[in-house]
């Protein structure tokens, strides 16, 4: 993180939360880094032909952040929290939209009717566990928060503490129990 701390960040974040747009202007060099290290690591999941540049899915999430009004940013941590989880959003909506125009979405629709329905393809991965997060939110919603901030933001199990205030272990805990969770979810729908 560059110079100034945390500190600076959280007092950055509250500022702008407060509609303060030049905290904006100088929060974002102080943040690029860490929002490019977490898209990278949603990139690094995809497949290689994904579409999708760096740069990209980090200027359509922090547009997506800019539009999160009611926000009281906390700080850093929460920040990247909700950063990860408008990354994870955009990739998904992505996935989807180039499944859909590989099944001829895009195309204009002609009725055969002697012609067999195309098979579904199998979604994407990030589509798969996006799908499986949801159900898992649905049961528990902390441990689906804390896959999201581990899992795709990058978060130490001691940021994701602060972020949701509870203690280090009922975070490394409900991690376990969500990856488990997850990793059944997904090997039934494989």
């Amino acid at each position: 993180m560059p110079e100034g701390g945390e500190s600076d960040t959280t007092r950055l974040l509250i500022a702008w939360s407060q509609g303060d747009q030049q905290a904006l202007d100088r929060l974002m060099p102080r943040v690029y880094d860490e929002l490019r290290q977490i898209a990278l690591g949603y990139l690094r999941r995809e497949r290689e032909d994904h579409t999708l540049q760096t740069s990209a899915l980090i200027h359509e999430a922090f547009l997506r952040l800019i539009d999160q009004q009611q926000v009281s940013w906390r700080n850093r941590a929460h920040f990247l929290g909700i950063a990860a989880r408008m990354m994870r959003r955009v990739l998904v909506d992505h996935a989807r939209h180039q499944g859909y125009v590989k099944r001829g979405g895009d195309q204009v629709r002609v009725a055969l009717s002697d012609a067999n329905a195309p098979i579904a393809q199998r979604p994407p991965y990030l589509v798969a566990l996006d799908e499986a997060l949801q159900e898992l939110e649905q049961a528990d919603p902390q441990q689906a928060h804390i896959v999201e901030l581990r899992y795709f933001g990058g978060l130490t199990l001691e940021e994701i503490a602060t972020v949701l205030d509870v203690s280090v272990s009922s975070v490394t805990r409900k991690w376990r129990l969500a990856k488990a969770w997850l990793y059944r979810t997904l090997e039934q729908h494989a």
